[in-house]
């Protein structure tokens, strides 16, 4: 039996692909506890019996962690670290120390944006995996970024002086003793690199609470079903594009049924509509399964849950890393891209006609569900880790 410490970040789409790795390691009666600013959040992904060793740091959401709506590009990766990541990271590190401490784990599993977790790790002597739950940086995302790249570097380099071993010099977002990424090559591309520590395993789809509360006898299953959601971290830039999607969506009404996953509550109630449904929530994962499209922002979770089910997308990525993944979407031939900003109602329906009924889009998302499902996701995910506490007990 060995032991597990998970460090995250409090965001729903990094812990979820954490919970099945988590979730298997303990059915194999392994010992897992978790490190994060907010361990609410991970009782409620986890499980209400999870062990969680608080931290301190900013929220999403809280002051000084709100980024401008308005901020795209270099200057809202800018902010992204500076303001959020960065002082994530430091005000972690006391927390995640003491969680080593006390836990005592063979190994230390990082989210490839919980910085604290790598260095503290790596200062005191503790084997560490990352758990890429974003491949946009397996691809040169910062290659046409120089000044940014730069910035970035210097910036770990003085985390690590803080926080970290001095004399240490792995990059915090890529351990160089196991780096698993939930997607596959099928799907990020020929730039996906190749190494013997890198393991690409796919989705993470296990663990999950079951889902309660939807309706499901409201799915029509005469009419094809879209799923439109911007993920939890999007409530304030949103507004527009959900009413473009209403728009372009209703006009489709006689062939297609929407759901939509609204909770900033941009969108009216819709109680008795038949053909539009809106919830502040959905329990994404088994209502994907009954999806015949998506249309996001190209969040990685979202993409990789919907392409695990073979759904075709529509994607609009808005910032960060959704850009490249949109376009991994894009280059494998599994959706189409609009512009979020300024797409009109006209132009997402035809996105939304193209995948539903465009073969080649289908038969790409399917091509990249078997990929998926061949990788092994949180099986995989935990084999590998208890292969690397093995080598180094």
């Amino acid at each position: 039996m060995s032991a597990y410490l998970f460090v995250v970040p409090p965001l729903t789409g990094h812990i979820n692909p954490a919970v099945g790795v988590a979730a298997r390691l303990a059915a194999h009666g392994n010992r897992v506890a978790w490190a994060c600013a907010d361990a609410a959040l991970v009782r409620r992904l986890a499980g209400a019996d999870a062990e969680v060793f608080a931290c301190a740091g900013p929220v999403p959401g809280a002051e000084g962690a709100v980024r401008p709506p308005e901020l795209r590009g270099a200057e809202a990766l800018k902010f992204l670290w500076e303001w959020y990541l960065l002082p994530l990271a430091d005000a972690m590190a006391p927390g995640v120390r003491t969680a080593v401490t006390e836990f005592r784990p063979d190994v230390v599993i990082a989210d490839q944006q919980a910085f604290a977790g790598a260095l503290v790790a790596e200062r005191l002597g503790i084997p560490w995996a990352t758990s890429a739950t974003t491949s946009a940086e397996f691809t040169g995302a910062y290659d046409g970024l120089p000044k940014v790249a730069d910035w970035l570097r210097l910036r770990l380099a003085e985390l690590r002086a803080r926080v970290g071993d001095p004399s240490g010099s792995a990059d915090p977002r890529f351990s160089p003793h196991l780096l698993l990424v939930f997607s596959t090559p099928e799907l990020i591309g020929p730039l996906a690199p190749l190494a013997p520590h890198i393991h690409y395993v796919g989705p993470s789809v296990a663990g999950r609470p079951p889902a309660t509360g939807f309706p499901w006898a409201w799915l029509d299953h005469g009419r094809a079903k879209v799923l439109v959601t911007l993920g939890t971290a999007n409530t304030d830039t949103g507004g527009r594009f959900l009413a473009a999607c209403a728009a372009a969506l209703r006009d489709r009404a006689d062939r297609v049924q929407t759901v939509f996953a609204d909770p900033g509550g941009a969108l009216p109630a819709t109680a008795g509509d038949k053909d539009v449904l809106v919830l502040p929530s959905v329990p994404q994962l088994p209502l994907l399964a009954r999806m015949d499209a998506v249309v996001c922002h190209a969040g990685h979770n979202t993409v990789c849950e919907a392409l695990w089910h073979g759904v075709p997308l529509v994607v609009a990525p808005i910032r960060d890393d959704q850009p490249v993944v949109a376009g991994q979407v894009v280059d494998s031939g599994a959706g189409v891209r609009v512009r979020f900003g300024r797409v009109t109602a006209d132009r997402l329906g035809e996105a939304v006609d193209t995948v539903l009924h465009d073969p080649a889009h289908r038969s790409a998302a399917a091509r990249v569900r078997t990929a998926f499902r061949a990788a092994g996701g949180a099986p995989a995910a935990a084999a590998h880790l208890e292969r690397l506490a093995a080598e180094t007990r």
